[in-house]
This record gives C-alpha cells, structure tokens and sequence, in this order.
C-alpha cells in the first residue's frame, strides 16, 4: 500500500497573490492611484466577507476656478483621469473616467461619460436622478460616523444632494437646508454629438461640479488640510439599455452603491 501523501501547507503569500489577481481589475492604470488600501467588509449590509483592495486617489491642491461644464480650465492638467469600471448585471460598455481636486473652500470633481442616447427625463434639482442618466460622488469623511455625502448630477445639469444615513444597510437621504451663498454647490454639464435634451442621441456628455466644505458642515474631518484621508467613491448609471448600467471607481459588489465600507481612500495632498 503506498502511503498516502500528507498535504503541503499553504504558504501565507499563496492567498494574498490569488486576492490580489481577483481584485487587479479595480487597480486604476495611472499614477495618480496606484497606491492600494486593503480593508475588508465591516457589517451586514455593508459588505460580505470579501478582502477587496481599495484604490486610493491623491487629490491635488488648486485656486478656486470657474466651473464651465467642459473641463477647460487649466487647473484640470493637475489632476489624472481615474476610470471607472463596470459592476452589476448591466451589458453597456461605455468609457466613464473622473478627476477630482480640491481647494480651501470646497472639492471638484469632473466627469467624462460615453454615451449613445440620454436617458434622463427629470428636469428639477433634488427629483430622483438616479432613475435615469447620472453621475455620482460619495464622500465619507470620517469613519467614526456612519453619515456620507452623496451628490447625484444628471446630463441634463439637475443635482441631487444628500446626506445619508446608513445602520448595516439601512439607508436614508436628508437634503440639505440654507442651500444658499457659501453652502451653494455649482454644476455645469455639456454634451458631445447632440443636443443638450431628453433622450436625445448623443456621442458622450461632460459633468463638471464643486461642492463647498460649508456644505458638509458637521460632518468629522472637514475641512481637509494636506495629508488627510477620506473614503470615497466616484460612480455613474447609465439607463439606454435594460437592465441599466452601473460603474464605480471603488470595488462595488451587487446592484448599490452604498457600500461604504467599500470605499476607496482619497489622500489630500
């Protein structure tokens, strides 16, 4: 009888290397986020067990700028475009990428989606965006709380701003109040290969915003100074073909973006 071979030991950089290659599909591929934060899942409703890598994003310091809609400002060159990837059962596979920058009074971010058709149809601020085209910035400043900031703009140029509070996956949205003067967000959007309308076809769509520290008032860790750190995610919904489309720059799992444990990590430089 020949003896029965005694099973070799795993040896510990063997798990780390298969979770790395699991997750290198969310690394982005400049140099702006090539830093990876490990951090698992923490909570029912916030995540599933899962060790997924976080990318971590360094956000430039810049003067405030004038926000047009297309990016023109040369403040933009300081930041690098992050792609975002696709998650959940949708089939479309439009190019989506971001940056983002900050200043003393607040945080930019600038959007550039690949689009055929715009699905959106709401032309009011604070409707529910989310039911058609837009885009989407969670900001989580402090990990002591379980309140973010979301922020929804539609092609259309409408916005959503929320402040959400999440107990293991039981969420609501508050919309802000004295959204006025230095608590005010500004939005600007443009379209490429069509009209700026309903449903009109199109070759792609640009988002460009500021969102105020004011605004957050409340929240911990705000204003960011030089080396701060939140957790954050850059996402976008796209709804010309059914089931719609969902992308994240942070590794989402599922059909919703309120993971927040999931979030990757912006460093402010």
């Amino acid at each position: 009888m020949i003896p029965k071979q005694s099973r070799k030991p795993r040896k510990p950089w063997q798990s780390r290397e298969k979770q790395s290659r699991k997750n290198s599909e969310y690394r982005s591929q400049n140099s702006e986020s090539r830093l990876i934060f490990p951090s698992p899942f923490e909570g029912e409703g916030q995540g599933e067990g899962d060790n997924f890598m976080k990318p971590v994003l360094t956000i430039r310091k810049v003067k405030d700028f004038k926000v047009t809609g297309d990016g023109r400002s040369a403040a933009w060159k300081k930041a690098e475009w992050q792609k975002l990837s696709r998650i959940a059962e949708g089939k479309l596979n439009y190019s989506t990428k971001a940056k983002a920058l900050y200043s003393d009074s607040g945080i930019y971010f600038l959007f550039n989606c690949e689009d055929r058709k715009l699905s959106s149809s709401l032309t009011e601020d604070f409707s529910d965006l989310y039911t058609g085209d837009v885009v989407e910035v969670f900001l989580w400043p402090d990990r002591k709380q379980n309140v973010y900031f979301e922020f929804e703009v539609s092609p259309l140029g409408f916005q959503l701003p929320l402040l959400i509070t999440n107990n293991k996956g039981t969420f609501s949205g508050w919309c802000p109040r004295h959204f006025e003067k230095d608590r005010l967000t500004r939005v600007k959007t443009s379209v490429t290969g069509g009209p700026k309308k309903k449903m009109a076809k199109i070759s792609g769509w640009t988002a460009e915003f500021y969102i105020p520290f004011k605004l957050l008032t409340g929240l911990g860790n705000v204003p960011p100074s030089r080396g701060t750190i939140w957790r954050a995610n850059i996402c976008r919904i796209d709804y010309d073909i059914l089931p719609r489309s969902l992308w994240s720059w942070g590794p989402m799992r599922g059909t919703t973006f309120h993971n927040f444990n999931n979030f990757g990590v912006f460093r402010f430089a």
